[in-house]
């Protein structure tokens, strides 16, 4: 048996793959790669295996449709689902996925009692309930993973605006994933330097609903399929973040008991990640108005879970 860790990727679409692609060649954990349907997470498992030698890590990928083969993961990275088409909303996707997230988590929780889940099907925020109910785990072990996403399209577009690298950008996104989110500018820097000293109030705000609409407007360029390489990315940070004990301050998807005005509710906030998964909500002090804006995408979300079907 390895001593690496060991992470299962539920769904072995293009998130999924790129995300099993991101940690086996990180050499971080070792990957089991589950979907329903035959052959293709073997297919893609294989092709990820010899990919190795070239790559030069030694850690062991395999796809499967069976969970037996999930046992004992240190994470599951659930993105099994239907993804997004144009001219369709985040709640059209909420039946479907639901049904879908409920059955895998409860068989993926099954083999791996002690897994951190992360969770990357949309609509984020309800998906996240759907997890938790279906594994009974403790919400410091379920996840989501959007705020991380979010930041990154957020920082980029920042960096893009400047013309500076996005190594020394940073930015804060709080909220429900979706056209609610909020990107706190306030918080976002360019070396320490708040972009709200750095841009006009109308640039921010352009960027501010740039990173609102990422995901659409991937979507609507490539009129078939929705982002991955970023969502797989985005994803392997957390991981990364988790295994490595590393308790990064990132934004996720977590279930607040208090933290923020929020009780009983998936939001985005800030948390602090390591081995167990969330340590702790990082709170920060908002403005009336970025209050207002945070109660606004939470109340969005507490629509979408009571949409949810019983």
């Amino acid at each position: 048996m390895s001593s690496r860790p060991k992470v299962t990727v539920i769904g072995a679409g293009n998130v999924g793959a790129t995300t099993a692609q991101r940690i086996a060649e990180s050499g971080l954990a070792d990957v089991v790669l589950v979907d329903i349907v035959e052959g293709m997470p073997q297919g893609k498992g294989l092709d990820l295996a010899e990919a190795a030698p070239v790559v030069g890590h030694d850690a062991s990928v395999i796809g499967t449709n069976d969970y037996a083969e999930t046992a004992g993961s240190d994470i599951v990275v659930v993105t099994s689902g239907i993804p997004r088409k144009p001219g369709m909303s985040r709640d059209d996707l909420i039946a479907t996925n639901a049904g879908i997230v409920g059955d895998v988590v409860k068989a993926a929780a099954a083999a791996s009692p002690d897994a951190v889940l992360i969770i990357v099907t949309n609509p984020l925020d309800v998906m996240c309930h759907v997890a938790m109910k279906a594994s009974g785990f403790p919400r410091e072990r379920v996840l989501g993973m959007a705020g991380v996403l979010d930041s990154a399209r957020f920082r980029a577009f920042i960096a893009m605006e400047l013309g500076v690298s996005v190594e020394d950008t940073h930015a804060f996104v709080l909220g429900g994933h979706g056209d609610t989110m909020v990107p706190l500018s306030r918080y976002s820097t360019v070396a320490g330097v708040p972009i709200t000293e750095l841009l006009a109030p109308e640039r921010v705000a352009a960027l501010e609903q740039r990173t609102a609409s990422g995901g659409a407007e991937i979507v609507a360029l490539l009129k078939t399929g929705s982002a991955f390489y970023a969502p797989a990315a985005a994803t392997f940070e957390m991981v990364d973040a988790i295994l490595r004990d590393r308790k990064r301050v990132l934004p996720c998807a977590t279930y607040l008991e208090g933290e923020f005005g929020i009780d009983g509710l998936f939001v985005g906030v800030p948390v602090v990640l390591g081995r167990s998964g969330m340590e702790r909500v990082f709170e920060i002090t908002l403005t009336p108005e970025e209050r207002a804006a945070f109660d606004r995408s939470a109340a969005a979300v507490r629509e979408l879970v009571a949409a949810l079907p019983a």
